[in-house]
């Protein structure tokens, strides 16, 4: 065996060495002639076989330099000679010279030649003037299967894969009969457009027409399959195919991959090695990226020993690969030395695979560093690069890379300008980030999704609605994944529950309420917008729940009051299993936390520490404070303060604070607005806590020195505002406000509704208004708080028995709380209010949160 090898590889050899000899000489034949005027001129002949010689070797300028010297020299041309130069033409590239010679072409009358025609159709598509080879392609006067071919491939290679079924069709209509190539660029389109029902006519009549057994006919068959999902019959035909090339191997091993086969792709890349082929750099670099999507090391390493032992060590794509899949398993050592080792040969593609490498393993830093030496260097950065770096903003300045970007032209490209507007919205620069939207040229659906998410972030729901209107307009199909960020900005609180419903129905009309994150994102929307019931129903019919799912669930009701419905809720999850995060058991502590349960509170934290092993943040500490001075238990809470790993932050002062002002505490009260005006010296909330605890306590002398304070730092107290949505306009009210258009009206109603609320048996809790003004006074401006407004205008501008739903940005007050539990049942209305710290629902003289907020 080893003998027949050495004796073919010696004959091959002979017919190489016979072949530029005879290259040689025609050359030195020609070269003479030109210089000896008394030799014969060389013929035509000759000169064509010269020519065809150049071309098979690859010479493409030296056929264009020779047919030049000819051409001026008035040599005589026919048309194999024309043929041989057109088609060097379109291998360079050279449209200018390639439209000359289509002149030189007509004006010697062998443009109607269907060689030279067929070269025509060749270049022209080489050099991407499609509809000018279409219209060499319709002027034929006869065309071949060759001409026919040349077009389909064109169009295929072109990206233009819609036209090659009909011409495929058209040409069997007259009678032309596909060959192998004709069928390759055929079954390469229909890949492209992932036809299978086609695919599979093209199979039918390989199999018609015996052109089936062609080894690179059958590699696009599996090719096309494989495309088209149908992994099953690609193997099929790998496994009919009898004489194998690296190529079918490599096609079959690259397609299980495309299909998510795996293991498949392993065992059959083994089977290759035992059938004794050798792998080539494409099999390499696919069967390394599996192991880096597998994070298999050990067979990395294997892998990587194969590739010295066969001569790869120093293919850069190989070595970028390798490089990956080192990072990935987390040997950022390896990685980085092969990046190292790479040196000279480092392209595009190394440093932004580098690059990537540092920011999945966390080490932003050094993947700015990274890309400032590639930009210094002589490798230019391409769309992936700016891609992948954006992702490590704040770290890179979103800015900088945009200059960069702009400079380079990328800004139109779909996939940097997305991952330069997802850079902006994380710095919540809205406005930048739509003006990069603007920019692309070719939005795709990622990008308008990650505009739409970038809304949502902003909580700005009418940017987003707008938004998805243009993006309708535009004939976009939205996906899950922008319909879950729609729902995202509707959950913001200017928007309405009816805005999120309406696109809840756009969810269904797409038949999309089944994806995981559009029906979690649904839930999180209806908790927020405080319609719990709705939650529950779309929480009910999730046919599997995500973590965001039965976290939003728990959080919902916990934060509308009902916190024994989500600890019952979080038991259900607790008994299926599911693994828990640090925000669910916010959810849980924040339930325990507005429902009074302290010991049950106390044993959730303990738990998610030592059972689940998740750290606390500043959020649980601050429950866990609340928690403890809601029920009056202040010392326990300061204590738990003294005993956190970390120093307490204004969230955990200002929750103490605000407990002492209702339990009447002035030292500790004191004391936690001395730390809260340190961290925060311009937050009105310590100034204006710490002088109601004085004025509550009747220290007013205290209460002037706060008052004065304030006015000597200049810090302004947050003024309380209540809004109500009326048929999709927001309506905003300050405390004794008359700025409204239907103010007189709205006064009206609120002299009507205090008067039947005193024949009812209220008194106003005239303790609350710290001042030192009248009784009476001090009962009028109690009626006057912004919700009492608020409720009153949607009192007048709704049909009886609607529900009304008002967002405050301050806690409700104790008297507003008792006031509304009996509007609620004198009106007969389901009253909703979500104040700064949760949701009141109200309904027949009674609240959820039981009185204890």
């Amino acid at each position: 065996m080893i003998s027949g090898t050495l004796s073919m590889l010696r004959r091959t050899t002979l017919r190489a060495r016979n072949g530029v000899h005879l290259f040689h000489s025609l050359a030195l034949q020609l070269e003479t002639t030109n210089h000896d005027h008394e030799s014969p001129e060389v013929s035509l002949a000759e000169t064509n076989r010269l020519l065809f010689s150049y071309s098979r070797s690859n010479l493409n300028l030296q056929v264009l330099n020779l047919f030049l010297d000819n051409h001026r020299q008035g040599k005589p041309v026919d048309a194999l000679t024309l043929s041989c130069v057109v088609k060097s033409c379109g291998y360079l590239s050279d449209w200018i010279l390639g439209r000359q010679l289509h002149c030189c072409c007509i004006k010697l009358g062998c443009a109607a030649d269907v060689s030279v025609g067929t070269a025509l159709i060749d270049m022209y598509m080489k050099c991407d003037c499609v509809g000018d080879a279409r219209k060499v392609f319709d002027f034929m006067p006869e065309r071949n299967v060759v001409s026919w071919t040349s077009l389909i491939t064109g169009y295929t290679q072109s990206g233009l894969p819609d036209v090659v079924v009909d011409l495929f069709a058209r040409m069997q209509v007259e009678g032309v009969w596909p060959n192998s190539y004709t069928f390759a660029s055929v079954l390469t389109s229909v890949a492209a457009r992932g036809a299978v029902d086609e695919g599979k006519q093209a199979h039918a009549q390989l199999i018609k027409f015996g052109n089936q057994s062609t080894v690179f006919v059958c590699n696009s068959l599996m090719n096309m399959y494989s495309k088209c999902g149908c992994v099953d019959d690609a193997n099929a035909v790998f496994e009919s195919v009898e004489n194998k090339d690296v190529v079918s191997w490599n096609s079959m091993i690259a397609g299980l991959v495309l299909n998510g086969s795996d293991l498949e792709a392993l065992k059959l890349f083994c089977r290759m090695k035992l059938a004794g082929l050798k792998p080539t750099q494409l099999t390499f670099v696919t069967v390394i990226k599996l192991c880096a999507k597998l994070k298999d090391l050990i067979l990395s390493q294997q892998l990587h020993c194969c590739v010295v032992k066969d001569g790869f060590a120093l293919d850069v794509n190989i070595l970028t690969a390798l490089m990956v899949v080192y990072s990935k398993c987390g040997k950022m050592d390896d990685a980085f030395e092969l990046f190292y080792a790479m040196s000279g040969a480092r392209n595009v593609v190394s440093w932004t695979a580098m690059i990537c490498a540092f920011i999945q393993n966390g080490d932003l830093h050094r993947a700015a560093v990274l890309f400032s030496q590639m930009m210094s260097g002589d490798v230019r950065p391409n769309e992936f690069t700016f891609s992948t770096i954006l992702s490590a903003s704040p770290i890179i300045s979103p800015p900088q890379i945009h200059a960069q970007v702009i400079k380079t032209n990328y800004h139109n490209v779909s996939s940097v300008g997305t991952a330069l507007l997802a850079a902006y919205a994380k710095l919540g620069s809205t406005q930048n980030a739509l003006s990069v939207f603007r920019d692309i040229d070719m939005k795709d659906i990622v990008a308008w999704s990650a505009m739409m998410f970038a809304f949502a972030q902003a909580g700005d729901s009418e940017g987003a609605a707008k938004l998805y209107s243009e993006m309708n307009l535009n004939k976009v199909k939205p996906n899950e994944f922008t319909l879950s960020s729609v729902i995202d900005a509707c959950a913001s609180p200017a928007a309405s529950v009816e805005q999120g419903k309406q696109f809840h129905g756009i969810i269904i009309k797409f038949r999309y309420q089944d994806a995981i994150c559009v029906s979690s994102a649904l839930v999180t929307m209806y908790a927020k917008k405080g319609s719990i019931e709705n939650a529950q129903k779309v929480f009910e019919r999730q046919s599997i729940r995500d973590l965001v799912s039965w976290n939003s669930i728990i959080s919902g009701y916990a934060q509308h009051g009902y916190g024994h419905k989500a600890l019952e809720i979080f038991k259900e999850m607790e008994a299926q299993g599911l693994k828990m995060d640090s925000v669910t058991f916010l959810g849980v502590i924040v339930a325990c936390m507005h429902t009074g349960l302290v010991e049950e509170g106390n044993k959730y934290f303990d738990t998610m520490v030592k059972d689940h092993g998740i750290n606390p943040t500043m959020e649980h500490y601050a429950c866990m404070v609340d928690l403890y001075s809601r029920s009056g238990k202040l010392e326990e809470a300061l204590n738990f303060i003294e005993g956190m790993p970390f120093r307490a932050g204004p969230m955990i002062w200002r929750t103490l604070l605000g407990a002492c002002r209702v339990h009447k505490n002035v030292e500790l009260g004191k004391f936690a607005a001395e730390q809260l005006m340190s961290l925060e010296p311009q937050d009105s909330a310590a100034y204006v806590l710490l002088s109601n605890i004085y004025a509550l306590t009747g220290k007013w002398d205290e209460r002037a020195k706060i008052r004065k304070l304030m006015n000597e730092r200049k810090v302004k107290k947050e003024a309380g505002r209540s809004w109500i949505q009326i048929k999709n306009k927001v309506h905003s009210f300050l405390a004794a406000d008359r700025s409204h258009p239907l103010s007189e009206s709205i006064y009206e109603k609120l002299k009507e509704m205090t008067k039947r609320l005193k024949d009812e048996g209220y008194c106003a809790d005239t303790d609350l208004v710290l001042h030192e003004v009248e009784e009476e006074h001090k009962e009028t401006m109690l009626s006057r708080h912004s919700e009492r407004l608020a409720i009153a205008f949607g009192l007048i501008s709704t049909p009886q028995g609607t529900p009304l739903q008002i967002v405050k940005n301050l806690r409700v007050c104790t008297d507003c709380h008792t006031a509304i539990k009996m509007i609620s049942k004198l009106e007969e209305r389901g009253i909703v209010v979500r104040d700064s710290n949760r949701f009141h629902h109200f309904k027949d003289g009674s609240c959820s949160c039981g009185d204890y907020w």
